[in-house]
């Protein structure tokens, strides 16, 4: 399926930029009430421009595991895919709202025990290095090469 992918948009004991830690189990209740459908993706956190949907998201040992579907019927979208195949975009960051956390003194962390997740966008620049990306989907190579071979009849 063109325009799919798949990658981690958080990971579970690692801190981010602005020292926050997910715990397993943060985002639990909220995927089971929530569901998939009703979780966002966008560009860039930005709710003008959601570019397609989500087609699974779960909580595994490493962290949140998504797979998504961008909307190549929309322009952003097939600019995005063709970044990401390219490999110039491959961040993934979570947008949600702290229901219970724990800071830790010695170390200014914060421990995100429980979140309500609303978006995942893909993003230039993660607060997570690590939350990527890791596979796009190519069209088969004969269906590249046929439409390559017909837009050169059309437009030669």
């Amino acid at each position: 399926m063109n325009g799919v992918f798949d990658g981690y948009a958080s990971l579970f004991g690692i801190a981010d930029l602005g020292k926050d830690v997910v715990v397993p189990g943060a985002f639990r209740d909220c995927l089971a009430v929530r569901g998939v459908g009703n979780i966002r993706l966008l560009w860039q956190h930005d709710p003008a421009e959601p570019v397609g949907r989500w087609l699974s998201i779960e909580e595994d040992r490493r962290g949140l595991r998504v797979r998504g579907k961008l909307n190549l019927a929309v322009e952003r979208a097939r600019d995005i895919h063709a970044l990401m195949r390219d490999g110039g975009v491959d961040g993934l960051s979570i947008g949600f709202r702290v229901e219970r956390a724990r800071a830790e003194r010695p170390t200014g962390l914060r421990r995100l025990e429980k979140l309500d997740l609303w978006e995942i966008s893909i993003v230039t620049f993660p607060m997570l290095p690590g939350a990527r990306v890791e596979t796009v989907k190519h069209a088969p190579p004969h269906l590249a090469e046929t439409i390559r071979q017909t837009a050169l009849r059309l437009f030669s």
